[in-house]
């Protein structure tokens, strides 16, 4: 039996056409929202499922797009297009403001019920949100302990969990320091889980076209980081029937 519904969705967002993935659970009431970002490669089935498996707990889900409907397996055109977006937080939370319009206009959304989930690139957006004051429940991210301009932590209104492989050279220890001195100067409720072993991007299972130095899939890790996010949730963003 089939117990969520799925569809695609469109829209504007930093000048190119999205193209998000909508996962909606059974029924007809609203429900609490979860907005999934994608890695810096962009949207692709592994987001998509997740998205699937918020709507089959009773989560209105939306896995936003990065790149206008492009998943960029290339490293060197997607490090071109996601380093000077991960420098321009303005860009970033255009992004997310532009998925999460969608994700509240969905009549299923309770709009003040939303959460927002990403890994790397999805998830600075999701801390960029944030820092911009957005009205979220809880921040999730995996491989995405990047700093904002100075004070705007300040503005975060809810918890943050955070997940990071212990051997990922591009969330070295220097940023992990830096990630959590920022929320705790500001006051954030906050968690940092670090998984021993697990390199950059270790959530994501393996796509043998991209090989990267640092970047590797840790199955065990994946599901545990999975498990804490979907925990979060319980915690922060219950679903109730």
């Amino acid at each position: 039996m089939t117990t969520f519904t799925t569809r695609t969705v469109t829209y504007p967002a930093d000048a190119l056409t999205m193209i998000g993935h909508l996962a909606l659970p059974a029924g007809a009431d609203r429900r609490p929202a979860v907005l999934i970002g994608p890695e810096g490669t962009g949207l692709s089935d592994v987001e998509r499922r997740r998205a699937d498996a918020l709507a089959e707990l009773g989560y209105v889900a939306l896995a936003f797009d990065l790149h206008g409907g492009r998943y960029l397996d290339d490293p060197g055109e997607m490090l071109a297009r996601c380093m000077p977006l991960l420098a321009d937080p303005d860009r970033m939370r255009n992004i997310g403001h532009a998925a999460l319009d969608v994700l509240r206009a969905e009549p299923r959304t309770d709009p003040d019920r939303i959460a927002a989930v990403g890994y790397g690139t999805g998830g600075a957006i999701a801390l960029e949100l944030g820092r911009d004051g957005v009205d979220l429940r809880a921040i999730g991210t995996v491989n995405a302990l990047t700093t904002g301009r100075p004070g705007e932590a300040a503005r975060i209104r809810c918890p943050v969990w955070a997940g990071v492989g212990s051997e990922d050279p591009i969330m070295a220890p220097a940023q992990r320091d830096a990630f959590t001195a920022e929320m705790q100067a500001a006051g954030v409720d906050w968690r940092l889980t670090v998984y021993g072993g697990a390199l950059h991007a270790f959530h994501h299972p393996t796509v043998d076209h991209i090989v990267r130095p640092g970047v590797g899939h840790h199955p065990r890790h994946a599901l545990r980081a999975w498990h804490d996010i979907v925990d979060l949730l319980a915690e922060c963003l219950p679903v109730t029937e």
